[in-house]
């Protein structure tokens, strides 16, 4: 399993509060050395614990328009490629690709430019259909799990143990607890891509 000691949870804590927070306060905080903070942020990025650091842009104060949740069932195979050009717009805060053929989006749309914010991301002929809710609120609350936390498996969600693998699959760092569930798991993509 990857270990994730209570300096690793500390850590997390305190970054997932301020992901800008510098490494010299994090170290002061959790009883550490910069330098050490630096080598358990560059492990925890490396096992895929930290996947990226970002902005968490509120973008209904930087332009006019209302709050929406974009649901876009597509064709099957298209998932990734309609969710990283939804997440290229402008207007698009979070875009999501789902198991069973949908992208999820949170935009901050002018009501008239929906239909043209999708024509404009996705080729018609891949949707099936899409619907779009009008948003009154949201909450984001990143949560960091107790000392016994670890890295799920991409397959069966077990914790990957010591002997557990990390696998580049399409440019993504993906973590295993066995080999079984590894060639589960590239079979199932294979035979969603070839459905594509």
């Amino acid at each position: 399993m990857v270990e994730l000691d209570d300096t690793d949870l500390s850590i997390l804590e305190l970054l997932a509060e301020d992901s800008r927070r510098p490494y010299s306060e994090i170290a002061d905080k959790v009883g550490v050395s910069p330098p050490t903070v630096s080598d358990r942020v560059d492990r925890l990025e490396e096992v895929g614990v930290i996947e990226r650091f970002t902005l968490d842009i509120d973008r209904s104060t930087l332009r006019d328009g209302v709050g929406v949740l974009v649901d876009v069932h597509l064709q099957p195979g298209f998932e990734t490629e309609v969710m990283e050009s939804l997440a290229g717009a402008e207007c698009v805060e979070h875009a999501f690709a789902t198991a069973d053929g949908h992208v999820v989006a949170k935009a901050t749309v002018d009501e008239t430019e929906i239909h043209s914010v999708l024509t404009d991301a996705v080729e018609i002929g891949r949707i099936v259909e899409y619907d779009v809710r009008l948003l009154i609120d949201s909450a984001w609350q990143p949560q960091i799990d107790g000392p016994d936390a670890g890295v799920a498996c991409e397959e069966c969600g077990a914790t990957v143990e010591d002997d557990g693998m990390t696998v580049d699959i399409d440019g993504q760092s993906r973590q295993f607890c066995s080999s079984t569930c590894r060639n589960a798991y590239e079979e199932h993509l294979e035979t969603i891509k070839q459905s594509a």
